[in-house]
C-alpha cells in the first residue's frame, strides 16, 4: 500500500540567516524538492547551509496549475517543502491553494514554525498584541490605498502592515490623514538585519521622521497601527473618514471643517499640525 508523503509548510529567514532552525535544516536536507517563490534567492540560501535539493518554482503565476502536479506526487509517496522567500510561507505569500488542495486529498501538510516579519515586529513595539489584525500590503495606488485605510479606521485591535521602500513615504502621509497625526504607531524596518529600526510615536512624528532621513526609507518595513479602541468615539472615527474623501477634493483645512460640521467631531481631532 502506498503512503502519502507530508507537506512541510518551511519558515526561512527574515534576515539574519541564524534563526533557521535545525529542524527546518534537516527538513529541507530531507525532502524530495523543495517548491520555492524565488528558486534563485533559495538556491542561495542552501548553498550557505551546504545542501543540495531539486527546486521548484511555485508563484502567484503558476501556484494554480502546480497544485494539481504536486499534489500528484504527494499522494505517489515524495515530500516536499514550501517556502518562500522570507518568513513563513502563506504569509502575504503564495501557498494557500497548495495548501488547500492536499488537505483536500487527504495529504498531511505540517509547519515548521520559524521567523514572520509580522510576529517579529508586533513582540517588540509596545503596542497592544492581544488582538490584532494583519492587512498585508495595501493597494499601490491612493486613491484604493486611502479607502482601505478608511474603512479601517474605526477597528479597536492593532493593525499590522507590510510597506515596500518605494512607498512607504506615502502610505505613512496616507495613514495621517486617515487615522490622525496623533494615533500612536511603530515602524518596523530590515528586522534581524544589519541595519534593523525600530521607530515609534504618533504616525505624524513617524511620516516627518521618514521624510527627513534617506536611510529611513531604505529597505522592507512593518507599520504597526493603535487601534481605534472598543471605546472610540463614533463622531471622531465619521469625522476621519469623511476628512479622508473631502481631502480629495477640498483644501485640508476647508475639508476639516466641513467634516467636522458633518460628523460633529472636534476639528482638531481631524486637521493635525501633520497636514
Amino acid at each position: 500500500m502506498q503512503t502519502s508523503g507530508t507537506l512541510h509548510i518551511v519558515a526561512t529567514p527574515i534576515g539574519n540567516l541564524g534563526d533557521l532552525s535545525p529542524r527546518a535544516l534537516d527538513t529541507l536536507r530531507t525532502v524530495a524538492a523543495i517548491c520555492a517563490e524565488d528558486t534563485r534567492h533559495t538556491r542561495q540560501l542552501l548553498a550557505h547551509f551546504g545542501l543540495e535539493r531539486p527546486l521548484l518554482a511555485l508563484h502567484q503565476h503558476n501556484e494554480e496549475q502546480q497544485a494539481a502536479q504536486l499534489v500528484a506526487r504527494l499522494q505517489a509517496g515524495d515530500s516536499l517543502a514550501l517556502v518562500s522567500d522570507a518568513g513563513t510561507p502563506l504569509v502575504s505569500d503564495p501557498g494557500f491553494r497548495l495548501v488547500r488542495a492536499a488537505r483536500a486529498a487527504g495529504i498531511r501538510v505540517s509547519p515548521v514554525p520559524g521567523a514572520c516579519a509580522a510576529i517579529a515586529a508586533l513582540s517588540v513595539a509596545g503596542l497592544a498584541s492581544d488582538r490584532f489584525s494583519f492587512e498585508g500590503f495595501l493597494p499601490a495606488k491612493g486613491a484604493a490605498r486611502r479607502e482601505r485605510l478608511t474603512r479601517l479606521a474605526a477597528e479597536p485591535q492593532t493593525l499590522l502592515f507590510y510597506e515596500s521602500s518605494h512607498r512607504i513615504e506615502e502610505t505613512l502621509d496616507d495613514m495621517v490623514n486617515v487615522f490622525g497625526f496623533e494615533r500612536r504607531a511603530v515602524l518596523a524596518r530590515e528586522l534581524t538585519k544589519l541595519f534593523e529600526t525600530v521607530l515609534d510615536g504618533s504616525l505624524g512624528e513617524l511620516a516627518a521622521r521618514v521624510k527627513a532621513d534617506p536611510n529611513q526609507r531604505k529597505g522592507e518595513f512593518v507599520v504597526m497601527v493603535e487601534g481605534a479602541g472598543d471605546d472610540a468615539d463614533a463622531k471622531v472615527v465619521e469625522g476621519l473618514r469623511l476628512y479622508a474623501k473631502l481631502k480629495e477634493h477640498l483644501p485640508p483645512s476647508t475639508a476639516a471643517k466641513v467634516a467636522a460640521e458633518l460628523s460633529g467631531a472636534p476639528r482638531k481631532a481631524l486637521y493635525g499640525s501633520g497636514d
